[in-house]
């Protein structure tokens, strides 16, 4: 066995090794212009990649030919990480964080409906199997057992070595991208057998049994990453490892990956919840959802992964597709408004009744009718209608319906005056004017933006819309230092509280690397999510939340429009698919 990772308090022999610390309106339009470049792209496509010959577990039962399925993403990704794809474009890449998963697995994998799956684990700790236990000073303990046979995708066993590296890596301060806030609640990490991993927590923390998930980071190996952090930790993040040559543990390993274009992943014949039933992955990185269609309806993608596809391009497609079909996934992001709080221009961005005029002053459910077929719910708060916990908070919801008399008279009641070109004026005589940043390339963001800006001027407030090219979507301070506001698709539920917690916003000093992209902070609402993290029961929790939701829209810390349904494209050959843009059971598919 390895030795321990040393700590001040280590003292341990080496079979006993510790690591210690504190811590989304239908239309048929443009079928002509569909057909024809489907047309196109099925005369001009080249053929696809060759596949490699069987594997090495032995023909597919029945089948001389590898089974293929080729998948499109409007990502581009740089890394197979999405932790460092999110660094690199301030945000997420499409697609990014679903690759990663058919590569890399944790111990366990949690759906977006909050479920968590045993992955690595033969369980998920909960305190009715004794794996979570709770102590009356509070302090907690829970107890992972990984299955037997976990192994790399270059057959180097995984053993709890590589969760104690993971962790080391996830808490040190030179790597903030990696930072995660569950190690402030962790005391220390043992592991008293290659498969058992004990953990000490020094406080609740209610999200302890996604520790080594992708909702926290997925496992690290020791073996492969140590060298370059103890060495070099400068270029940690500049490993191969992070994209050409990543070796996980996932139901596919990589084969080959082409920056710009696309990567090929093969079936891993010692996954091991089973090996996949289809052999080979192709995924195609295609930026325009144009080019995504067109490649579709000539039958050349057979799937869509990672959102950022809206409903109205979509039924386009679906609408002249007989080889597949629709389907709409519930809405797991928001598209908002990030107004910025730190140094606003111009500073009135600021006030609370300014931000508040400004949600009364669109239509939100016009918005959603005509840029949705009105399939999108409304978004009041960070936690949707259909979460189990909205009927908690429902009655803390501060609510903005569409009210344009109210939100002049609001901004009027803030010194401004309408002037005759009916444009709101400061006692200076300056028009009132705020600026609108939004992703040139994601089509519902960019069409929300126009309508929220034509909203906004018919209120007599000057709108500058900027559409960010994908460029300098790269640029974290750009995104961070905007003066004004970014439309944004940010996903919601609880588990999501921590993109508004204060230690996780960007500054210089982590290198723009927070999720806290409002950059709001107030030491009293992070105590408040410090105390819904900390707090287990779930009913006792609950009044915390509501405390949560109520400052959130009160103060209008963002500006929801709307609950944004992603659509999945999926072609007829394809069957066993449980969740609709989830990969958790890919093993599971199958190729008709």
């Amino acid at each position: 066995m390895c030795n321990a990772y040393p700590s001040a308090d280590d003292g341990v022999h080496s079979n006993r090794r510790r690591w210690g610390g504190t811590s989304m309106r239908a239309h048929r339009s443009l079928i002509l212009f569909w057909l024809v470049l489907a047309t196109l792209v099925a005369a001009c496509a080249g053929p696809s990649p060759s596949g490699p010959g069987a594997p090495d577990g032995g023909d597919s039962v029945g089948r001389t030919e590898p089974t293929r399925m080729t998948v499109a993403i409007r990502g581009d990704p740089k890394s197979l990480s999405a932790k460092l794809n999110s660094a690199a474009g301030a945000g997420g890449t499409p697609g990014a964080a679903e690759i990663e998963e058919m590569v890399n697995a944790g111990l366990g994998i949690r759906l977006d409906t909050g479920v968590i799956h045993p992955q690595l684990a033969e369980n998920i700790p909960t305190v009715e199997n004794g794996l979570w236990k709770v102590f009356p000073d509070g302090r907690m303990e829970t107890t992972w057992k990984v299955r037997e046979g976990v192994r790399w995708h270059d057959g180097t066993q995984f053993t709890t070595d590589d969760l104690l590296f993971t962790a080391m890596v996830e808490r040190d301060a030179d790597l903030p991208i990696f930072r995660d806030v569950s190690h402030d609640s962790i005391e220390s990490l043992d592991a008293p057998d290659p498969r058992t991993i004990v953990v000490t927590w020094s406080r609740p923390f209610v999200e302890a049994d996604t520790l080594f998930t992708s909702t926290r980071g997925l496992p690290m190996p020791r073996h492969l990453l140590e060298q370059t952090y103890l060495e070099d930790k400068e270029n940690f993040t500049n490993h191969p490892f992070w994209a050409s040559e990543m070796v996980g543990t996932g139901a596919y390993k990589l084969q080959d990956y082409v920056l710009g274009s696309h990567l090929v992943l093969q079936a891993n014949d010692r996954y091991v919840l089973g090996r996949p039933k289809i052999d080979q992955v192709e995924v195609r990185f295609i930026p325009d959802p144009s080019t995504i269609g067109a490649n579709i309806l000539a039958g050349e993608v057979d799937t869509t992964l990672g959102g950022r596809l809206s409903i109205e391009w979509g039924i386009q497609i679906r609408d002249q597709w007989s080889a597949g079909r629709m389907e709409i996934t519930p809405p797991t992001a928001m598209i908002s408004a990030y107004p910025q709080f730190m140094n606003p221009s111009p500073p009135v961005i600021g006030s609370q009744q300014f931000r508040q005029a400004l949600l009364y002053a669109v239509d939100r459910q016009q918005i959603i009718d005509s840029l949705t077929g009105g399939l999108a719910p409304i978004g009041n708060s960070i936690i949707p209608e259909d979460d189990a916990d909205y009927r908690d908070i429902e009655r803390s919801v501060v609510r903005y319906p569409f009210d344009p008399a109210r939100a002049s008279q609001m901004i009027q009641s803030l010194g401004y005056n309408r002037g005759t070109d009916t444009m709101f004026r400061d006692s200076s005589n300056q028009p009132l004017s705020v600026e609108m940043r939004t992703q040139s390339t994601d089509d519902a963001q960019m069409k929300t933006m126009l309508a929220i800006a034509d909203f906004w001027q018919q209120a007599g407030v000057a709108v500058e819309q900027l559409p960010v090219p994908q460029q300098r979507a790269q640029d974290r301070e750009y995104r961070a230092t905007r003066p004004a506001f970014e439309l944004v698709r940010q996903p919601g539920r609880t588990r999501n509280l921590i993109r508004f917690y204060g230690p996780n916003t960007p500054l210089p000093d982590n290198n723009f690397t927070g999720e806290n992209r409002t950059r709001h902070v107030n030491p009293e609402f992070d105590a408040l999510i410090d105390r819904f993290y900390s707090t287990i029961p779930r009913q006792e929790r609950m009044p915390t939340l509501a405390q949560i939701v109520q400052y959130m829209t009160d103060q209008v810390l963002i500006l929801p429009m709307y609950w944004d349904p992603t659509p999945t494209m999926v072609s007829n050959r394809l069957a066993n698919i449980s969740d609709f843009g989830e990969v958790w059971d890919v093993h599971l598919w199958e190729v008709r």
